[in-house]
């Protein structure tokens, strides 16, 4: 397994100058450092924060097939990015919006994902669609993210040809509770991934498998 190279920062933000990657006083880890030393400058780099939503809707979940690499054609829930000045459940309900056309009601936190082999982490939330009429989305924007959305009941789950297998298993999961509890007080899943690099058809892909 080979570790994800994290994008270095080789200027300064504050005032231009080279950057070093050192361990700053007090510190127990590398960074990069302005080598001005009237700017001196740490440069701290963090987890991206991935939002999204499990959409229902009566006894369906609602689904996106991707517009985008990685995972283009394939299926996914609604998630992205967070962005500045919002919350985690603002920035998954604009998600949604942006990937899939419509306006939400969110539930409950219901998947925290960790993926520290590619610094992300990804919260998903229970949210109750209006209605099971989708908007047409041909000649919207929401086409450059999207090619198709479509609810989908349990047992038509296209769960070979889902993007990313944390969102399989967190679907998953989702099920498993609901027809145990009847969908009354979901526990949030949890679960930890490694990313790993799998070889096929002479590219690599990149991968990831539960670890607990």
């Amino acid at each position: 397994m080979s570790e994800f190279k994290e994008m270095r920062v080789k200027f300064c933000s504050q005032c231009g100058s080279a950057t070093k990657f050192i361990i700053p006083a007090g510190d127990n880890r590398p960074r990069d450092v302005c080598s001005n030393p009237d700017c001196q400058l740490i440069h701290y780099q963090n987890p991206k924060i991935v939002v999204g939503c499990l959409v229902i809707y009566k006894e369906k979940i609602l689904l996106c097939r991707r517009a985008i690499e990685p995972g283009y054609g394939l299926w996914t829930i609604p998630a992205g990015f967070m962005e500045n000045a919002e919350s985690t459940g603002d920035g998954a309900m604009r998600e949604t919006l942006e990937e899939a056309g419509i306006n939400v009601k969110i539930k409950q936190l219901f998947s925290s994902i960790s993926l520290p082999m590619c610094n992300q982490i990804y919260l998903m939330y229970l949210a109750q669609a209006e209605s099971e009429n989708l908007p047409n989305i041909i000649g919207t924007p929401i086409e450059q993210e999207t090619l198709e959305i479509k609810f989908f009941a349990e047992s038509e789950m296209p769960y070979h040809d889902f993007a990313f297998v944390s969102v399989v298993d967190s679907i998953k999961n989702y099920f498993e509770q609901r027809n145990k509890k009847l969908q009354n007080n979901i526990d949030v899943y949890n679960s930890y991934y490694e990313v790993f690099e799998k070889v096929q058809n002479g590219e690599t892909e990149l991968n990831c498998k539960k670890v607990k």
